[in-house]
């Protein structure tokens, strides 16, 4: 459960829609190692992901 609650966070987090209620309520209640990690492989799943979808569109191009 926490795990899914930290990944939320960092997805609301993300696209900038996250209350500053909830990101107070996160932090007081642990620490912020679980948001840098899961916000760091959230960000290489986005990068891998654009680079994928960049792949597709050239390959599909030629």
């Amino acid at each position: 459960m926490e795990f899914l609650r930290v990944i939320r966070s960092v997805l609301s987090a993300m696209i900038g829609v996250q209350k500053k209620k909830n990101l107070e309520e996160d932090f007081s209640k642990s620490s912020a190692t679980p948001f840098i990690i899961a916000g760091l492989i959230m960000t290489l799943l986005f990068i891998l992901a654009v680079w994928g979808v960049v792949q597709f569109a050239l390959k599909a191009n030629s």
